[in-house]
């Protein structure tokens, strides 16, 4: 994002401003650090939205999950849990992740912010909740940002952080957090194996 901000000209936001808007949508991201006089220029958010891309496209290959993340998943698909992603990606930004990584078998239903609204709005969830016909009340959210916090308790669902990301302990349990793990695998705690469905 600062790569961006420097390629049209503008001074880049500092680093914990960048971190606050993590799981916005690009476009509402953009509208959070840009000055006041440029929140109507749309050539130029759409120039930062461009290089944005290209930088973030760049970087991609330097990406990597952290510890434990395909393996947990792995054991929560194989205990019967529909696994589901919402996420501030696009569309094609999502799919190549998950296709890098080769996790694409594992989710069910995903959404991203370019095919409904940005988090905290709490479209995401209940348009995957429906599409899945899961109730709140069987539903969670698992996130690492604020932003996911608040999106569970908007669409009235268990929000779990974990604290390795984007925001520390506190600050996701004053976003809803009812509580917040410190390492991926910890999740298995919370989510013991399904009894086999009788049809």
């Amino acid at each position: 994002m600062q790569k961006a901000f420097i390629a049209a000209g503008l001074p880049k936001p500092a680093s914990n401003a960048v971190c606050e808007v993590i799981g916005l949508s690009l476009k509402r991201a953009i509208s959070t650090l840009i000055d006041t006089e440029l929140q109507n220029d749309s050539a130029m958010h759409q120039y930062i939205s461009q290089a944005y891309r290209d930088h973030y496209r760049l970087a991609e290959k330097d990406i990597h999950l952290f510890p434990d993340v395909k393996e947990t998943l792995e054991v929560l698909h194989s205990r019967g849990y529909w696994l589901g992603v919402v996420t501030g990606k696009s569309r094609p930004g999502l799919l190549r992740v998950l296709e890098s990584f080769e996790l694409d078998d594992l989710f069910y239903v995903w959404r991203t912010a370019d095919c409904t609204h940005s988090k905290p709005h709490p479209a995401m969830v209940q348009e995957c909740m429906l599409e899945l016909g899961v109730p709140a009340n069987r539903t969670w959210v698992v996130g690492d940002a604020c932003f996911d916090m608040q999106m569970a308790v908007a669409a009235g669902v268990e929000a779990l952080g974990v604290s390795f990301g984007v925001s520390d302990r506190d600050e996701l349990v004053r976003a809803g957090a009812r509580r917040v793990v410190n390492e991926f695998t910890e999740l298995l705690a919370y989510f013991p194996r399904l009894p086999d469905q009788v049809l």
